[in-house]
């Protein structure tokens, strides 16, 4: 096992983990208070996790399963391009064609949390379940 195909896994992992939190308990706790305090909160959290704590999975998952793609050998090989694959639609596109322009429509309050929240979670839902599968994909290249 490679140390390149293991920081590929934890950083599917995080991401994974990361998108599933933000689905099963930020959003819906939000969705439980005031639309202004959780307008005021989700701003805050769109802000605050522009880091690059969040650049380095967001981008180096899909790059270095892409990367150790080209290292392995036989079938492995495919996993990790499988896993790159899904991992830059599902993921790294939908965040920056979708996530990312609703969470600056809710910065700069031409949208409320309450028109936010439905979209932003259905496409945000995608991007977990993507995460996901790209997880279990490089686990197939790590074992193959």
């Amino acid at each position: 096992m490679s140390l390149l195909g293991l920081i590929t896994l934890v950083l599917h992992g995080a991401l994974a983990g990361m998108y599933y939190s933000f689905s099963m308990s930020v959003i819906p706790g939000l969705k439980a208070i005031d639309t202004d305090a959780a307008d005021l909160a989700m701003r805050s959290m769109n802000r605050k996790i522009l880091t690059p704590w969040l650049f380095v999975p967001s981008f180096g998952a899909p790059i270095l399963a892409l990367i150790s793609g080209f290292f392995a050998e036989g079938s492995s090989a495919l996993w990790f391009f499988a896993a790159a694959a899904v991992s830059f639609a599902g993921s790294l596109i939908v965040t920056v064609i979708v996530n990312v322009p609703l969470n600056n429509s809710l910065d700069s309050t031409r949208i409320g949390f309450a028109e936010f929240h439905p979209r932003w979670n259905t496409f945000n839902i995608l991007r977990t379940v993507s995460s996901v599968a790209s997880l279990v994909l490089v686990g197939g290249g790590l074992a193959g």
